[in-house]
């Protein structure tokens, strides 16, 4: 069946202006980290990425390494693109990184312009692009110059393979000193994809003040702390989720009876505003205009549903956000 994008996509998506810059973002863009690998089912893969384009979702995420196996995502999405999606090309931000392990040997993995740069062409070459709209340094190299890395991306941009570079997981120091070196350059830094939600606070502690100080962008992954901030765990850790496989990011370690108490009590402030917990973290992350846009994963279309539903309701009283800091700060909660 021939896909026709609906005609009312961008009648509820709200578009957020990235940093200083002529890009607008969709408040909710979706990664495709975990769910559209090899392993994964295509035509799940498939209906997730055209409904949530048709519910405004403009900007799709990937990275070299997303799978798995590692580079399937983003051979998937080009499946996708190609079939479904290419009449729509220049109404989309597509995004991919550079950063983690990819091949064997020394020139695999982390910032080398080596690395970088060929990562950028295979990367293309599984997407079926000449171009990505946005490409990331994945993480800091402790070895690389971070003048290698910058004059990579730099790269990138002159060479017509990406309209734009941004940085994810970088320090506040280490963005300040990125930001120095590409205004040198002449091609400015329009995003960070830092990880972010009201579990993750690290970017509060000055991180966000660089950001806004040079006009930067920004684009939380993990606002939902990887499933934590849902209605999955209010209960413990149900059979077959993340939590239980082992050799996962989100360890069974991780969702503690502290924890638990949070998010019940989360929960119920989420109900109280007529919302989900998800829904109410994700309004929670966009609060105050300081993040562009809150980067969702999904298993199922059910779920990015549900989460574009959170920007039907995304103000806070004052009372509700001091509620949410007494519940994050209290060590036990009944």
């Amino acid at each position: 069946m021939v896909y026709v994008a609906s005609d009312e996509r961008y009648e509820v998506m709200r578009y957020n202006r990235c940093g200083k810059s002529g890009l607008k973002l969709p408040a909710i863009s979706l990664g495709l980290w975990h769910n559209f690998g090899g392993i994964d089912t295509y035509e799940n893969g498939r209906d997730m990425i055209t409904r949530a384009f048709d519910l405004g979702i403009t900007h799709f995420d990937l990275a070299n390494n997303y799978g798995p196996p590692a580079g399937s995502a983003e051979e998937l999405f080009g499946k996708i693109l190609a079939r479904d999606l290419t009449p729509y090309r220049d109404e989309m931000v597509i995004s991919t990184k550079a950063g983690y392990y990819m091949w064997p040997g020394p020139y695999g993995e982390w910032g080398s312009r080596k690395y970088v740069l060929s990562s950028l062409d295979q990367s293309l070459k599984r997407l079926g692009l000449e171009y990505v709209d946005i490409f990331y340094s994945h993480r800091p190299d402790p070895e690389t110059p971070l003048e290698e890395t910058m004059l990579a991306l730099d790269h990138t941009v002159r060479s017509g393979k990406a309209l734009y570079i941004g940085l994810s997981s970088y320090s506040a120091e280490q963005t300040t000193e990125a930001v120095a070196i590409l205004k040198e350059l002449g091609t400015p830094l329009l995003i960070h994809q830092p990880s972010y939600s009201m579990l993750d606070r690290w970017i509060e502690g000055g991180l966000q003040d660089v950001l806004e100080e040079n006009g930067i962008g920004s684009i939380a992954f993990m606002p939902l702390a990887q499933g934590m901030l849902t209605n999955k765990y209010l209960n413990g850790i149900p059979e077959g989720s993340r939590a239980a496989k082992p050799a996962t990011a989100l360890s069974e370690s991780r969702i503690t009876p502290e924890v638990q108490r949070k998010i019940r009590a989360l929960n119920q402030l989420a109900a109280s505003r007529g919302q989900s917990l998800a829904q109410l973290s994700l309004a929670w992350t966009l609060r105050g205009g300081k993040i562009t846009s809150a980067l969702i994963g999904a298993s199922r279309v059910s779920q990015i549903e549900e989460n574009i539903a959170a920007l039907t309701h995304t103000e806070f009283t004052q009372e509700e956000l001091e509620r949410i800091e007494t519940i994050l700060k209290t060590e036990n909660i009944d």
